[in-house]
């Protein structure tokens, strides 16, 4: 009973959360409000939940990625792989070894192995957290696919990096050539594994169905196990489970373009799934908060034991660790930049020099979230010779404290710094959707000429058919004569589309409301509210 209490509390927290973001007289973003709320409720209870990182990775992970995985664009992952990759792996290396000195050399008492630790495990960005940031900064479309495609697939990198770094701490040796065959295992047999469950399951679901029909919400159920089927396999085989999950949501995206589900489980299955993300976000958020005080309490014996005894020491500590990555991440982004610039120069290729406020912006936008605090908590306890980790507490505390600072940072600092910037914007989107309503319509005109032609022999008066099909081709004529347009009369027909909109919202409200009170008063069947109901809902999510 006390565990289900306990979800039920971080479940009414994430609710809270999100009123208290709206009525909070200051702008604050969700993950903050739900870590201060995590933290309110450790300091009343008493103490915090026993957070256990293998169950923490389990749960909450898989779906998440998973998620990202299946939404994020293919696009503009391909478009910008290189950029990526130079993030993804390059610039954890880079943060590791500038890092892990830098942290060092601050607190001498950390050994040099424990520092690599530290800066192995903040090195990964989080796509959870980038993607709380992104949905109140005007970062721009571009720039957030790379964020995003970083943060799915530096993990690896990061936590192959600090798995050595705590095998160096424990054992004194580490491995150039054994860190890459592991990182290659991890990365690679990761990536087939997430990529063959998604397929294999898939396969079978299809002829299950095929053969026996296919039961209300199984699909949707498949679906919310696959990223745990593909992240314990993967685990089972010492590979990435984090990459296993991303790769199923990847080849999830590609399934889905055969068409083969039906329109109502999509509808269904994406209301489930923005449940669950919402849900699981929220709780990581309140899961870090409930951690701070038993963290604090920790990191200050630590303190201690070191011979300060002041605990702005831990203040002074944490900001200049944030600091020193933020550093070092502008470094790599500059210089990365510069020297793509000098490639596409010697090439011939004109390139244009963002602005300096998108290179820090880009810098400011490494926001570090949960799998930072998972990882750090799988510090061991106690070297092969039965002593204490050393400066596990302070570890694990600084690795918190950088999550809080980046994600206080990037809420704060990007709304402001990318305030008032005018991003191009990028033509190929708007003529992609344009050719994508010109090709619908037109195969959906041919579609009903066809049906047309096949129906009139059933029916008993000629005419129904003809007039019903010249109603709807007017429809998608409309539309074709919108795509067609251009300059000025593609304005006119765009201004009149968002005018037809908006009557069109007026319309179904007028239309639930009708049905409602129709209800309420008994002159229509619950049965047939809800049908009339749910028709009308569908309609209005087309024009949202």
């Amino acid at each position: 009973m006390e565990s289900i209490e306990i979800v039920l509390a971080m479940l009414l927290a994430v609710i809270a959360s999100a009123y208290l973001v709206r009525l909070l007289p200051v702008s604050l973003p969700l993950p903050l409000v739900q870590i201060a709320l995590g933290a309110l409720i450790a300091a009343f209870t008493g103490h915090g939940v026993t957070l256990d990182p293998e169950i923490f990775f389990l749960l909450f992970l898989p779906p998440l990625l998973f998620l990202d995985g299946w939404r994020i664009p293919k696009s503009g992952l391909l478009r910008d792989k290189v950029v990526i990759l130079e993030l993804a792996l390059g610039l954890v290396v880079f943060t590791v070894l500038g890092a892990g000195y830098l942290i060092h050399l601050l607190i001498p008492a950390m050994p040099l192995a424990v520092a690599f630790a530290l800066a192995a495990i903040v090195s990964p960005t989080d796509p959870v957290a980038v993607s709380s940031i992104a949905s109140r900064a005007p970062i721009p479309k571009r720039l957030m696919h790379i964020l995003e495609g970083e943060s799915l697939l530096n993990d690896a990198s990061g936590l192959v990096c600090f798995r050595f770094a705590v095998a160096a701490a424990l054992t004194g040796a580490f491995s150039v050539a054994q860190a890459s065959i592991t990182f290659l295992w991890l990365a690679g047999a990761g990536v087939a594994i997430g990529l063959g469950a998604t397929v294999i399951v898939t396969w079978v679901q299809r002829w299950l169905t095929r053969h026996f029909g296919e039961p209300n919400g199984s699909p949707i159920l498949v679906n919310l196990l696959i990223p745990f089927g593909a992240y314990m396999v993967a685990e089972h085989y010492h590979a990435s489970g984090i990459l296993a999950a991303v790769a199923a949501g990847i080849a999830m995206s590609y399934v889905e373009l055969s068409g083969h589900t039906l329109a109502a489980t999509r509808i269904q299955r994406s209301a489930v799934w923005d449940t669950v993300q919402f849900s699981l976000n929220g709780v990581m958020f309140v899961l870090l908060g409930e951690q701070l005080p038993d963290i604090l309490h920790g990191a200050r014996a630590s303190l201690e034991q070191s011979g300060h005894v002041n605990p702005w020491w831990l203040v002074l500590y944490a900001l200049s660790v944030s600091l020193g990555l933020l550093a070092l991440r502008f470094i790599w982004v500059w210089a990365t930049l510069r020297i793509t610039l000098y490639k596409k120069g010697k090439r011939g290729e004109h390139a244009q020099r963002p602005h300096w406020r998108l290179l820090l912006a880009t810098s400011l936008a490494g926001v570090r979230g949960a799998i930072t605090l998972a990882g750090v908590m799988t510090l061991p306890l106690t070297l092969p010779d039965g002593s204490p980790f050393p400066a596990r507490d302070l570890t694990i505390f600084l690795a918190s404290a950088v999550i809080l600072i980046s994600l206080l940072a990037a809420s704060i600092g990007l709304p402001r710094l990318l305030a008032g910037m005018q991003f191009p914007r990028e033509p190929a989107e708007q003529q992609q959707e344009d050719l994508a309503r010109r090709e619908a319509a037109a195969a959906a005109i041919v579609a009903i000429e066809a049906a047309q032609v096949e129906l009139m022999p059933l029916s008993a008066d000629p005419e129904v058919y003809p007039q019903a099909a010249a109603r709807v081709i007017a429809l998608y004529q409309h539309r074709l004569n919108v795509g067609t347009s251009l300059g000025d009369d593609a304005v006119k027909f765009r201004k009149r589309d968002q005018a037809e909109r908006a009557l069109r919202l007026a319309a179904l409200q007028a239309e639930r409301r009708a049905i409602f009170n129709l209800a309420r008063h008994d002159r229509l069947s619950d049965e047939l509210s809800r049908k009339l109901v749910r028709e009308l809902d569908l309609a209005e999510a087309r024009y949202r």
